[in-house]
């Protein structure tokens, strides 16, 4: 059966799983993480089961769903709908009863969430906001424009809602580098990295490019660790329920 069957509309669902990425090298602290990510995520949904499992882990993602007593809801921890989400993980979902949701970096509230985030950052240091930059670090692909379109959508829609002097983006993996669009930033620049957790990308190769451009700016958390993902997700995933009930 198709990773991407809609649920049946006879009942609520009320079981999930995210699912994320995870680290190939570290597998458990991949999985260690997210479980604290979907325990928080319960919190905000009474009755609801939520699990987790990483694709780095092997076999964690076909016995989570296992563990589902119906057709649970899949949310994808991913900030683009690149290959990961069209191609790795349906095939992964292919033999389960599941539905795969849109992944958490094309979700529409979410620029607006990261402007508030940014806001705040920017009040706290007394700076202007028309005369403040925005550097969005994010990961790329040399291998396709998918996740480099989703970024870039991020970036516009962020734009729209944020008054600032500039939003530039950044890529670890594709042109324009990360490193180059630092080059030359004033230090009423802040940083926000475009990903889900704070794996090595964002804890070592986001910091080396940075320092090789000489950033002085200010450097936030990713957006994955910022407060309101919790909620954001269990938003989310109550929605989808109630759209599968009304189909």
């Amino acid at each position: 059966m198709s990773g991407t069957r809609s649920p049946s509309p006879k009942e609520p669902v009320t079981e999930a799983l995210i699912v994320s990425h995870g680290q190939p090298s570290r597998p458990q602290a991949g999985e260690d993480h997210l479980n604290v990510l979907a325990r928080q995520v319960a919190r905000q949904l009474d009755g609801w089961v939520i699990r987790s499992a990483t694709l780095a882990a092997p076999g964690t993602l076909e016995r989570a769903i296992d563990a589902c007593a119906g057709t649970p809801l899949v949310f994808p921890l991913f900030m683009t709908d690149g290959w990961f989400t069209q191609t790795a993980l349906p095939a992964r979902l292919a033999n389960f009863n599941a539905y795969q949701l849109p992944p958490l970096g094309t979700l529409p509230e979410l620029p607006g969430l990261t402007a508030r985030v940014l806001c705040r950052a920017i009040e706290r240091r007394n700076w202007l906001m028309e005369a403040t930059d925005i550097l969005i670090a994010a990961h790329g692909s040399p291998n396709g424009s998918r996740a480099a379109r989703c970024t870039y959508r991020f970036a516009t829609a962020l734009r729209r809602v944020l008054p600032v002097r500039d939003i530039r983006t950044g890529f670890l993996e594709e042109p324009p580098h990360l490193a180059s669009a630092a080059a030359g930033s004033h230090q009423q620049t802040v940083e926000i990295p475009f990903f889900a957790a704070p794996g090595g990308h964002v804890r070592e190769d986001i910091p080396l490019a940075l320092d090789s451009a000489g950033f002085q700016g200010v450097r936030l958390p990713c957006i994955g660790q910022a407060a309101f993902i919790p909620e954001l997700i269990a938003n989310s995933l109550r929605n989808a329920s109630i759209r599968s009930e009304a189909a």
